[in-house]
């Protein structure tokens, strides 16, 4: 079964293409019955997140938008929360908690920036190891949960944007494995929904989906909760490469995804 229920969505409230009217209206003609939008939480040195003076109005669109259309889709109010930002939790119906950056001597490195931005940044702040700029990274993952209040993780494996074939770093190393492993036990620990993301597709980074197929056979593995999301910038892209996203979910071992529909989460057989 393939889901029809997307809750990773941007608009123009932060940096995507199509306002939160459009990105409804596409969702409709695509056949999505369930909708969450989640726009990126506030940070001082990003100028691709919402601000704190948007937040009411996005939450007042995405009411207005829901009374609007209700009865055609299910519209939900999200955010998808920064690890590192320190914005209200509240008054969202649910959370993706995201890690973005890697911080060190008070430089912020986007782990999505640039493959340019990224190559210079672990060189000059990690001295070019790439297990040291993994190791940062995935710690930021303990404390994710408790800084967010999020129910699902997104894109767990982020750092690997640029590096499909492992053309930075090699993401075979047992070292690497093992700290990625260890964070992945934490959330799984916790019971989060472990986001399943095909955004870098529909923007032509990669091929496959986040996370990476060692991750998600762990995740099979340990009867984790799996939920397809598109991470969408645009209306035409809300239930991006969903189909084959499905049969890669199936490769791994899942047989089973979480979904939001009538509500709250539920999960369906694949």
């Amino acid at each position: 079964m393939i889901p029809t229920c997307n809750l990773h969505a941007h608009t123009t409230f932060c940096d995507g293409k199509n306002t939160a009217e459009e990105m409804v209206r596409g969702a409709i003609a695509l056949g999505c019955t369930t909708l969450g939008l989640s726009g990126h939480s506030p940070l001082s040195f990003a100028d691709w997140c919402m601000k704190d003076s948007d937040l009411d109005a996005y939450r007042q669109e995405i009411a207005r938008l829901r009374k609007q259309y209700e009865g055609q889709i299910e519209l939900l109010c999200g955010i998808e929360y920064d690890i590192l930002s320190t914005c209200s939790t509240e008054g969202y119906d649910y959370i993706i908690g995201s890690v973005h950056h890697v911080v060190r001597e008070g430089i912020y490195l986007p782990v999505d920036g640039s493959i340019k931005m990224v190559v210079e940044g672990v060189e000059q702040l990690f001295g070019n190891d790439y297990i040291a700029y993994a190791r940062a990274y995935y710690e930021q993952m303990y404390d994710l949960c408790d800084r967010t209040k999020c129910d699902i993780v997104g894109h767990f494996d982020l750092l690997t944007k640029h590096n499909e074939n492992d053309e930075l770093f090699d993401t075979g190393d047992r070292r690497y494995r093992q700290t990625a492993l260890e964070a992945l036990d934490d959330l799984l620990e916790q019971d989060k929904i472990l986001e399943l993301n095909t955004g870098a597709i529909s923007r032509g980074y990669r091929t496959t989906p986040y996370p990476a197929p060692f991750l998600l056979r762990y995740i099979a593995e340990k009867k984790g909760r799996v939920m397809i999301n598109s991470d969408s910038h645009a209306a035409d892209t809300i239930l991006f490469a969903y189909a084959e996203a499905v049969e890669y979910a199936k490769s791994c071992g899942i047989r089973e995804l979480t979904v939001y529909q009538n509500g709250g989460f539920d999960v369906i057989g694949i």
